[in-house]
C-alpha cells in the first residue's frame, strides 16, 4: 500500500479515507452496542464516538501500510453489567462487522448508480469501490471464529458450559496464535484462503444489491 503513496498519490488517500471511515464506525458500533445493553465502560473511556483518533491504534494503523494487515484499539466493555450475561458479548461483537457489512452495502449501491454517470477514474467512483471492498474483507476476517476476532465471541459463548471448559480454554488461549499462523501461511504461503473468502463475500453482496 505504501507504493500509492508516491506512485498515484490520491488512490492512497482514497483508501486512507476508507480505512479510517470503516475502522471508526466498525469501533463504534461496538461502543454503542455495549452502551444499549447497559454497560457504560466505553463512553467513560471516550470511544462512544466516530473520531478515528480514538479508536487507531498506531502500530496497527501503520501496519496496514506496510504489510497490508493492520488493527485498531479493542472497544473495553465489562460483559458483566451486559443486560445478557450468556450472549451479550456476542451482540457486542456483531456490532461490528454488521457496520462493515452495512457500509459495504452503501458503497456498492451508491457505486451502482453513480459509476455509469461519473466514469471509472473519478475519485468518488474509486473510494466507493475501494470501501466495498475493505468494508467486506473486514467483516469477513472479523467473523473468522478465532479469538481476538468478533466471530469468536458465539463460539465461546456457545461453549460457556462447565462441560466444555476444556475446548474454551484452548480457544481461549492458542487461538490468537492459530490466527497468527494462519495469516503468515496465507501471506507467504500464497494459498488464497482469504482472498477466497473476500470475493466470494463481495460477489454475494453485489448480486444481493444488483438483484
Amino acid at each position: 500500500m505504501i507504493s500509492y503513496l508516491f506512485q498515484q498519490p490520491f488512490i492512497f488517500l482514497a483508501w486512507t479515507v476508507a480505512f479510517l471511515l470503516a475502522l471508526s464506525i466498525h469501533e463504534f458500533s461496538h461502543a454503542l452496542a455495549s452502551t444499549y445493553l447497559g454497560d457504560s465502560t466505553a463512553k467513560r473511556m471516550g470511544r462512544l464516538t466516530l473520531n478515528p483518533m480514538a479508536h487507531i491504534d498506531l502500530i496497527g494503523f501503520l501496519a496496514v501500510f506496510l504489510i497490508g494487515f493492520g488493527w485498531g484499539k479493542p472497544v473495553p466493555y465489562n460483559p458483566y453489567n451486559l443486560k445478557w450475561q450468556k450472549w451479550g458479548p456476542t451482540m457486542v461483537a456483531a456490532a461490528g462487522p454488521f457496520s462493515n457489512l452495512f457500509l459495504a452495502a452503501l458503497s456498492i449501491f451508491l457505486l451502482v448508480i453513480l459509476a455509469p454517470k461519473l466514469g471509472p477514474n473519478n475519485l468518488l467512483v474509486v473510494f466507493l469501490y475501494i470501501s466495498s471492498q475493505l468494508n467486506i474483507a473486514l467483516m469477513v476476517f472479523n467473523l473468522i471464529p478465532l479469538p481476538p476476532l468478533d466471530g469468536s465471541k458465539p463460539l465461546l459463548s456457545f461453549l460457556s458450559q462447565p462441560k466444555y471448559v476444556v475446548a474454551k480454554n484452548f480457544l481461549e488461549t492458542r487461538g490468537p496464535m492459530i490466527l497468527l499462523i494462519l495469516i503468515l501461511a496465507d501471506s507467504f504461503g500464497g494459498l488464497g484462503l482469504f482472498s477466497g473468502l473476500f470475493h466470494i463475500a463481495y460477489n454475494f453482496v453485489t448480486n444481493l444489491i444488483s438483484f
